[in-house]
């Protein structure tokens, strides 16, 4: 009850909030198209060593405040993204048309109108100034578009989409998906060997199964298997992810990927979760982090400090997935702690583990 009081809070606000768009920025990328996406990479900063700050240098882990400002899109995708699955969720649960229309109107003015739509790509996405103008690791920004699209089948029932409109989101998804699967920065992407690599997996099955394209998603969750293989060693350690200085949190949103894209298995009849090679799999590495997440203790430095709460949604989604009265411990345990986390309504749990 806390999670859905929590949830319908949020959805009555996204019922205030105005159409965002990508046309709002003030700042343009250097393709002078208002319509491309734009942002700046968070983790880099003025130099300190040049009088024009230029070229931005990189600090690891530090959040730079003012690539979430109004003058580029990241925020905007992210309030954009967090509200319309919000109302989506809330129209679900209650029924009620108000939320489903407001959900509408925004993916309209996202997806559709010509006049506030955003171009299906990335290219100026993360862009470093003095450096470049865009990066393959920019499409990671675009992962918050799956839970949009999660949010337009949940309103689908109460057809408040035309036709019309509908067939030009899912185009719109088709020609994105295309610019995933053939542009330089897609590929680079797609080739990254970190939690890069299984956030373009998650994005490429998701955007596939959104537009009934399944004979993609199918070879892609072949290449999830291969990430599973070289992302985690025989103790379900994710070295790439604990050699950041945010290794708990990177760990995690790794993790999160993955637990989208079991559940992207699930639906095709594909293995991910119990997916095992060369003494590797992904079980291990939700079991990795739920012995620490259950101690709420880590060995590993962190910038900002430790937080068990964060592994909450991995640890839901692995409770779910596997028959383990471990993680169903952990799982729950977790959730005492956090009782108004929206996952709690996405994710069954047995509280009388």
């Amino acid at each position: 009850m806390p999670a859905y009081q929590k949830l319908l809070k949020e959805a009555n606000e996204a019922l205030k909030a105005p159409l965002y768009s990508v046309t709002d920025k003030t700042q343009l990328p250097v393709s002078g198209n208002r319509h491309d996406y734009f942002s700046f990479a968070p983790y880099w900063w003025p130099n300190p060593d040049t009088e024009s700050g230029l070229p931005y240098v990189r600090r690891d882990g530090e959040y730079n405040e003012a690539t979430k400002s109004n003058a580029t899109d990241k925020q905007r995708m992210i309030d954009f993204s967090t509200d319309v699955h919000a109302l989506g969720l809330a129209y679900y649960y209650t029924g009620q048309r108000k939320y489903a229309e407001k959900a509408a109107q925004q993916v309209i003015s996202w997806f559709v109108d010509p006049e506030t739509r955003m171009s299906p790509n990335m290219r100026y996405a993360q862009a470093i100034p003095g450096r470049v103008d865009g990066r393959d690791i920019g499409i990671i920004d675009s992962r918050v578009l799956i839970r949009v699209a999660d949010a337009i089948e949940l309103i689908r029932a109460g057809k408040v989409l035309t036709t019309s409109e509908t067939a030009a989101i899912h185009d719109w998804y088709r020609q994105f998906l295309n610019w995933l699967l053939t542009s330089k920065n897609g590929i680079e992407e797609g080739e990254a060997d970190n939690n890069h690599g299984t956030w373009y997996d998650a994005q490429v099955v998701a955007f596939a199964l959104f537009t009934g394209q399944e004979n993609i998603a199918r070879q892609q969750l072949k290449v999830t298997h291969e990430r599973i293989t070289e992302h985690f060693d025989d103790q379900g350690k994710q070295k790439e992810e604990l050699n950041r200085t945010r290794p708990w949190h990177y760990t995690n949103f790794n993790l999160e990927a993955y637990q989208l894209l079991g559940r992207y298995g699930e639906r095709l009849g594909e293995v991910i979760w119990g997916y095992e090679a060369r003494e590797r799999s992904l079980k291990e590495g939700f079991e990795f982090v739920a012995v620490h997440a259950s101690k709420s203790s880590w060995p590993y430095k962190e910038l900002h400090g430790f937080e068990a709460s964060d592994a909450l949604v991995n640890m839901l989604a692995a409770s779910n997935a596997y028959d383990d009265p471990r993680l169903d411990h952990v799982a729950s345990a977790l959730a005492c702690q956090s009782p108004e986390d929206i996952n709690l309504l996405l994710f069954p749990l047995d509280w009388r583990q």
